[in-house]
């Protein structure tokens, strides 16, 4: 796993629903490395601790990575506000991903839910070069927080699910999920009680999450993101994860 503090170049920033920004950095050595469910450690001018930011997809030929972002506070402000040609501090690509060794025969159910989304389409793009069958189901607060839909459909069958019914399926992912039949294995990425409500959902199916929590050193040194696992001890979300296998750990 590579730890390195990069100076990435800014090639495109842009808003892309609401409250919700596309960053494409520019780094070769990230792109040629990073695989989906990894994440990138960003600093921010004035801020002592990093953001952690998933990595929504890779361009291995020109060197690209695409991060998406939520504007939740000064750091994310601060992010959105950066011009292209600036350069931002990012240790990565971070942290473990998803398995990617599907059978070509497999019928694979992605879910994810806001923010928790972006790392789901590197991950659908990448299974779907092994010719699985993929279903996703993306949830959001409502029809102006809804992003990259024509993206996943261009990889798999897509279901949009709000919140207020503005858009999609009004509902949770869930009412959704219990619809979809066949399936051997699911990838989740999203706010903690939906991922309660999927593992609860799915416990006969092999599946994997992948936690969001904020982060101190973003290397495992300083133990802020632990979850316990089903044997009593810990793991280290920014270190051991952020994914792992849904049996394992105790949400």
């Amino acid at each position: 796993m590579l730890q390195n503090m990069n100076d990435m170049q800014i090639i495109s920033n842009m808003p892309i629903a609401k409250d919700t920004i596309e960053l494409v950095l520019k780094h070769e050595h990230v792109s040629k490395h990073a695989v989906p469910g990894q994440f990138l450690y960003i600093r921010t001018e004035n801020h002592t601790l990093g953001r952690p930011i998933s990595i929504a997809d890779v361009d291995r030929k020109n060197g690209t990575v695409t991060i998406l972002f939520k504007i939740i506070g000064s750091g994310t402000r601060k992010l959105s506000a950066i011009s292209p040609g600036d350069t931002v501090q990012a240790l990565g690509p971070s942290g473990n991903g998803f398995p990617l060794n599907a059978r070509g025969d497999e019928k694979l159910l992605i879910v994810g839910g806001g923010i928790g989304v972006p790392p789901l389409y590197f991950l659908a793009k990448e299974l779907s070069k092994q010719g699985v069958h993929i279903t996703c189901v993306l949830g959001f607060q409502s029809k102006n927080h809804v992003f990259y839909e024509g993206k996943f459909e261009g990889f798999a069958k897509t279901f949009i699910v709000t919140n207020d019914g503005s858009y999609g399926y009004k509902g949770f992912v869930t009412d959704v999920m219990k619809k979809i039949n066949e399936v051997d294995s699911y990838y989740a990425c999203g706010p903690l009680p939906m991922l309660q409500a999927i593992k609860e959902e799915c416990k006969e199916i092999t599946g994997y999450l992948s936690l969001e929590e904020r982060m101190g050193c973003g290397v495992g040194a300083c133990l802020a993101c632990v979850v316990p696992t089903n044997d009593g001890g810990y793991r280290k979300i920014c270190k051991d994860g952020p994914v792992f296998p849904a049996k394992e750990v105790h949400l």
